[in-house]
C-alpha cells in the first residue's frame, strides 16, 4: 500500500510532464520554442513536436498570407493636386526567428504598426514623385508594383515579405471637393454656353440661306408668273383681235353687252348721261342691230 501511494503520484507527474513536452504544429502556422526569451529552436513542418517541460515555451505564429489595411493618407504629386489615397498590403512572414527577434513579444500588432510605416513612407515617396493624372491613370499598376519593390526590402528586417500592393481608392480631400466640383461646374457651363453661341452661329447662317432661297424661289416663280401672265394675255389679245377681224359688228355688239353688265349692276345703280348717247345704241334698236352712223 505504501509502495503504491508513492508511485502513483510519481506516474502521475511523469505523465503531465511528457504530456506538456508535445505540440502540434499546425500546418497553417509556424512555431518557435523558446528557452528563457532565446529562441532554441523552428518548426515549420506540422505534427507533432518536443519542448523542455517548464523551461520552453512555445509561440505560433501564422504562416498564411495576411491582409492589412493601410489608414488613408494624403500625399501630393508633383502638380500639387493633393489627394487621399486608401491602400492595402498583403504580406507573409518567412523567417519567424527575424520576426522574433525584430517585434518581440509585440507579435503581429507591433509587425502590422510597423509595417503600415514602411508602407505610407513608400505610399508618398512614390506617389510624390508622379503627377496626379498618372496615379489616376493605368499606370498605376506599375506605381503599386514600386511601391511593393520599394517596401519590400525594408520588410525583410521584420522577417516579412510584402506579397502585392494595392490602392483601393484615390479620392480628393473632403475640403477640396466642393471647390473641384465647382470648377468642373463651370468648365461644363462654358463649354455649353461656347456650344450653344456655335448652335445659334449655325442656326443664323442656315435661317439666311433658307430666307434668301425663298426670296429667290418666290422671285423666279413671280417672274415666270408674270411671263405666262403676259404671254397669255398676248396670246388672248391675239384671239380677241381674229374675233374682231372676222366679225366686227358681233365684237362690238358682245363689247356692249359686257359694259351693260357691268355698268347696271345691282337695283341701285344711277347713271348720268344723255339718251342719244351711242352707249344705247344696241337698247334703243328693236332688231338689237345698232343704227349706222350718218
Amino acid at each position: 500500500m505504501r509502495k503504491s501511494t508513492f508511485i502513483l503520484p510519481v506516474v502521475v507527474v511523469l505523465v503531465t510532464l511528457g504530456m506538456s513536452s508535445l505540440f502540434i504544429v499546425d500546418e497553417r502556422e509556424k512555431a518557435l520554442v523558446l528557452q528563457f526569451g532565446r529562441v532554441v529552436s523552428v518548426k515549420e513542418e506540422p505534427g507533432l513536436a518536443f519542448k523542455i517541460p517548464l523551461i520552453q515555451q512555445v509561440v505560433r505564429y501564422d504562416d498564411r498570407i495576411l491582409s492589412r489595411d493601410v489608414q488613408p493618407l494624403e500625399v501630393t504629386p508633383l502638380d500639387d493636386r493633393r489627394l487621399v489615397v486608401d491602400a492595402f498590403a498583403r504580406y507573409r512572414i518567412v523567417d519567424v526567428t527575424r520576426f522574433r527577434q525584430a517585434v518581440g513579444a509585440g507579435g503581429i500588432s507591433a509587425a502590422e504598426a510597423r509595417l503600415d510605416s514602411i508602407l505610407r513612407a513608400k505610399t508618398r515617396e512614390i506617389l510624390g514623385s508622379v503627377t496626379s493624372g498618372d496615379i489616376l491613370s493605368s499606370d498605376r499598376a506599375a506605381l503599386m508594383a514600386r511601391i511593393r519593390n520599394g517596401a519590400v526590402i525594408e520588410a525583410q528586417a521584420l522577417g516579412l515579405d510584402i506579397v502585392d500592393v494595392r490602392l483601393k481608392a484615390t479620392d480628393l480631400p473632403s475640403q477640396n471637393l466642393a471647390a473641384t466640383f465647382d470648377r468642373m461646374r463651370a468648365e461644363r457651363e462654358r463649354e455649353a454656353t461656347d456650344e450653344r453661341a456655335r448652335g445659334n452661329e449655325a442656326a443664323q447662317r442656315v435661317r439666311a440661306q433658307a430666307d434668301r432661297t425663298k426670296v429667290e424661289l418666290v422671285s423666279d416663280a413671280k417672274r415666270e408668273a408674270e411671263i405666262i401672265r403676259g404671254e397669255a394675255d398676248a396670246e388672248r389679245s391675239g384671239i380677241y383681235a381674229e374675233a374682231f377681224g372676222k366679225d366686227p359688228e358681233f365684237f362690238e355688239f358682245y363689247r356692249s353687252l359686257t359694259a351693260y353688265s357691268r355698268s347696271l349692276l345691282g337695283s341701285n345703280s344711277s347713271m348720268v348721261i344723255t339718251p342719244d348717247s351711242e352707249f344705247f345704241n344696241y337698247l334703243k334698236s328693236p332688231t338689237g342691230v345698232a343704227p349706222k352712223a350718218e
